[in-house]
Protein backbone atom coordinates (compact mmCIF):
# COMPACT_ATOMS: atom_id res chain seq x y z
CA UNK A 1 0.00 0.00 0.00
CA UNK A 2 2.39 2.26 0.82
CA UNK A 3 4.75 1.48 -3.03
CA UNK A 4 0.92 2.22 -4.42
CA UNK A 5 1.28 5.86 -2.51
CA UNK A 6 4.23 6.14 -3.76
CA UNK A 7 3.53 5.46 -6.96
CA UNK A 8 0.58 7.52 -6.79
CA UNK A 9 2.52 10.60 -5.99
CA UNK A 10 4.83 10.51 -8.53
CA UNK A 11 2.32 10.03 -11.31
CA UNK A 12 0.48 13.20 -9.93
CA UNK A 13 4.41 14.60 -10.64
CA UNK A 14 4.30 13.98 -13.95
CA UNK A 15 6.29 10.72 -13.80
CA UNK A 16 5.06 8.32 -16.91
CA UNK A 17 7.58 5.33 -15.20
CA UNK A 18 5.26 5.59 -12.19
CA UNK A 19 2.02 4.91 -14.73
CA UNK A 20 3.59 2.26 -16.37
CA UNK A 21 4.52 0.41 -12.76
CA UNK A 22 0.49 0.47 -11.63
CA UNK A 23 -0.30 -0.11 -15.52
CA UNK A 24 1.74 -3.09 -14.65
CA UNK A 25 1.50 -4.41 -11.77
CA UNK A 26 -2.64 -4.29 -12.09
CA UNK A 27 -3.46 -4.69 -15.94
CA UNK A 28 -3.51 -8.00 -15.74
CA UNK A 29 -5.83 -8.60 -12.53
CA UNK A 30 -7.94 -6.20 -13.39
CA UNK A 31 -8.31 -8.19 -17.02
CA UNK A 32 -9.33 -11.22 -15.16
CA UNK A 33 -11.81 -9.19 -12.91
CA UNK A 34 -13.54 -7.90 -15.59
CA UNK A 35 -13.36 -11.16 -17.98
CA UNK A 36 -14.91 -13.03 -15.31
CA UNK A 37 -17.29 -10.41 -14.58
CA UNK A 38 -18.74 -9.94 -18.61
CA UNK A 39 -17.48 -12.90 -20.02
CA UNK A 40 -16.41 -11.50 -22.90
CA UNK A 41 -12.85 -10.70 -23.38
CA UNK A 42 -13.08 -8.17 -26.09
CA UNK A 43 -15.55 -5.80 -23.08
CA UNK A 44 -12.67 -7.04 -20.90
CA UNK A 45 -9.84 -5.01 -22.23
CA UNK A 46 -12.29 -2.24 -23.44
CA UNK A 47 -13.55 -2.24 -19.75
CA UNK A 48 -9.88 -2.08 -18.42
CA UNK A 49 -8.95 0.70 -21.18
CA UNK A 50 -11.65 2.93 -20.14
CA UNK A 51 -11.16 2.59 -16.15
CA UNK A 52 -7.50 3.51 -16.65
CA UNK A 53 -7.97 6.33 -19.46
CA UNK A 54 -10.43 7.68 -16.59
CA UNK A 55 -7.99 7.21 -13.85
CA UNK A 56 -5.47 8.69 -16.19
CA UNK A 57 -7.55 12.21 -16.67
CA UNK A 58 -8.88 12.13 -13.00
CA UNK A 59 -5.29 11.59 -10.90
CA UNK A 60 -4.67 15.66 -10.00
CA UNK A 61 -8.50 15.24 -7.76
CA UNK A 62 -7.96 11.89 -6.54
CA UNK A 63 -7.51 11.01 -3.35
CA UNK A 64 -6.59 7.54 -2.12
CA UNK A 65 -8.32 6.56 1.01
CA UNK A 66 -8.01 2.46 0.77
CA UNK A 67 -5.71 0.27 -1.80
CA UNK A 68 -5.30 0.94 -5.11
CA UNK A 69 -6.23 -2.40 -6.35
CA UNK A 70 -9.23 -2.00 -4.34
CA UNK A 71 -10.09 1.47 -5.80
CA UNK A 72 -9.49 0.08 -9.26
CA UNK A 73 -11.10 -3.18 -8.94
CA UNK A 74 -14.38 -0.96 -7.68
CA UNK A 75 -13.94 0.66 -11.36
CA UNK A 76 -13.93 -1.89 -13.16
CA UNK A 77 -16.84 -3.64 -11.47
CA UNK A 78 -18.86 -0.41 -11.98
CA UNK A 79 -17.59 -0.49 -15.60
CA UNK A 80 -18.62 -3.64 -16.11
CA UNK A 81 -22.02 -3.03 -14.89
CA UNK A 82 -22.56 0.08 -17.27
CA UNK A 83 -21.19 -2.40 -20.18
CA UNK A 84 -23.76 -4.90 -19.37
CA UNK A 85 -26.53 -2.43 -19.62
CA UNK A 86 -25.30 -1.60 -22.83
CA UNK A 87 -25.04 -4.67 -24.39
CA UNK A 88 -27.98 -6.62 -23.13
CA UNK A 89 -27.14 -9.81 -25.56
CA UNK A 90 -24.44 -12.40 -24.12
CA UNK A 91 -21.48 -12.61 -25.46
CA UNK A 92 -19.16 -16.48 -25.05
CA UNK A 93 -15.16 -15.49 -24.80
CA UNK A 94 -12.39 -17.27 -23.21
CA UNK A 95 -11.45 -16.19 -20.20
CA UNK A 96 -8.05 -14.69 -19.54
CA UNK A 97 -6.99 -17.20 -17.12
CA UNK A 98 -7.00 -19.70 -19.97
CA UNK A 99 -3.52 -17.94 -21.66
CA UNK A 100 -1.86 -18.44 -18.31
CA UNK A 101 -3.02 -22.30 -17.76
CA UNK A 102 -0.89 -23.11 -21.30
CA UNK A 103 2.27 -21.54 -19.81
CA UNK A 104 1.75 -23.90 -16.64
CA UNK A 105 1.07 -27.08 -18.33
CA UNK A 106 3.75 -29.12 -18.43
CA UNK A 107 1.91 -32.08 -21.00
CA UNK A 108 -0.65 -31.90 -23.61
CA UNK A 109 -2.99 -33.98 -21.33
CA UNK A 110 -2.63 -31.45 -18.62
CA UNK A 111 -3.40 -28.70 -21.10
CA UNK A 112 -6.48 -30.51 -22.15
CA UNK A 113 -7.98 -31.16 -18.47
CA UNK A 114 -6.96 -27.40 -17.37
CA UNK A 115 -8.63 -26.42 -20.15
CA UNK A 116 -11.62 -28.20 -20.10
CA UNK A 117 -12.13 -27.53 -16.45
CA UNK A 118 -11.83 -23.89 -17.05
CA UNK A 119 -14.62 -24.03 -19.76
CA UNK A 120 -16.74 -25.96 -17.44
CA UNK A 121 -16.19 -23.29 -14.69
CA UNK A 122 -16.29 -20.23 -16.66
CA UNK A 123 -19.74 -21.49 -17.94
CA UNK A 124 -21.13 -22.21 -14.38
CA UNK A 125 -19.72 -19.07 -13.69
CA UNK A 126 -22.50 -17.40 -16.64
CA UNK A 127 -25.10 -19.54 -15.40
CA UNK A 128 -25.33 -17.56 -11.73
CA UNK A 129 -27.16 -14.67 -10.73
CA UNK A 130 -25.17 -11.40 -11.40
CA UNK A 131 -25.44 -10.28 -7.90
CA UNK A 132 -23.74 -13.79 -7.07
CA UNK A 133 -21.71 -13.53 -10.05
CA UNK A 134 -20.04 -10.20 -8.66
CA UNK A 135 -19.42 -11.29 -5.42
CA UNK A 136 -17.68 -14.19 -5.98
CA UNK A 137 -15.13 -12.56 -8.37
CA UNK A 138 -14.73 -9.38 -6.25
CA UNK A 139 -14.03 -11.82 -3.27
CA UNK A 140 -11.42 -13.50 -5.17
CA UNK A 141 -10.01 -11.59 -7.80
CA UNK A 142 -10.32 -8.48 -6.69
CA UNK A 143 -9.61 -9.25 -3.44
CA UNK A 144 -11.92 -6.80 -2.39
CA UNK A 145 -13.65 -7.51 1.61
CA UNK A 146 -17.27 -8.12 2.07
CA UNK A 147 -17.72 -4.66 3.46
CA UNK A 148 -16.18 -2.97 -0.10
CA UNK A 149 -18.79 -5.64 -1.85
CA UNK A 150 -21.57 -4.63 -0.09
CA UNK A 151 -20.81 -0.59 -0.47
CA UNK A 152 -20.28 -1.72 -3.84
CA UNK A 153 -23.78 -3.91 -4.52
CA UNK A 154 -25.33 -0.91 -2.39
CA UNK A 155 -26.49 -4.22 0.07
CA UNK A 156 -25.63 -5.08 3.68
CA UNK A 157 -22.45 -6.82 4.58
CA UNK A 158 -24.19 -10.15 5.28
CA UNK A 159 -26.21 -9.82 2.07
CA UNK A 160 -22.90 -9.54 0.22
CA UNK A 161 -21.64 -12.41 2.52
CA UNK A 162 -25.21 -14.40 1.76
CA UNK A 163 -24.34 -13.39 -2.52
CA UNK A 164 -21.18 -14.85 -1.94
CA UNK A 165 -21.83 -17.93 -0.31
CA UNK A 166 -24.76 -19.00 -2.12
CA UNK A 167 -23.02 -18.33 -5.74
CA UNK A 168 -20.22 -20.43 -4.46
CA UNK A 169 -22.83 -23.30 -3.21
CA UNK A 170 -24.26 -22.95 -6.73
CA UNK A 171 -21.04 -23.85 -8.66
CA UNK A 172 -19.85 -26.80 -6.24
CA UNK A 173 -23.92 -28.13 -6.88
CA UNK A 174 -22.61 -27.56 -11.03
CA UNK A 175 -19.29 -28.53 -11.11
CA UNK A 176 -20.11 -31.64 -8.76
CA UNK A 177 -18.19 -30.53 -5.92
CA UNK A 178 -15.05 -30.35 -7.93
CA UNK A 179 -14.34 -26.54 -7.12
CA UNK A 180 -12.78 -25.74 -3.70
CA UNK A 181 -12.83 -23.07 -1.57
Amino acid sequence: MLEDRLLLWKFKCGSKDAFRAIYEKYAENLLTLAANLLDDKVGAEDVVQDVLISFVGSVDKFRLTGTLKGYLATCVANRSRDYIRRNTRQRTAEVNQAEQTTAEARSPIQLVIRSEELQELSHALTELPYEQREAIVLRLHGDLRFRQIAKLQNVSTKTAQSRYRYGLDKLRSTLNGEVRK
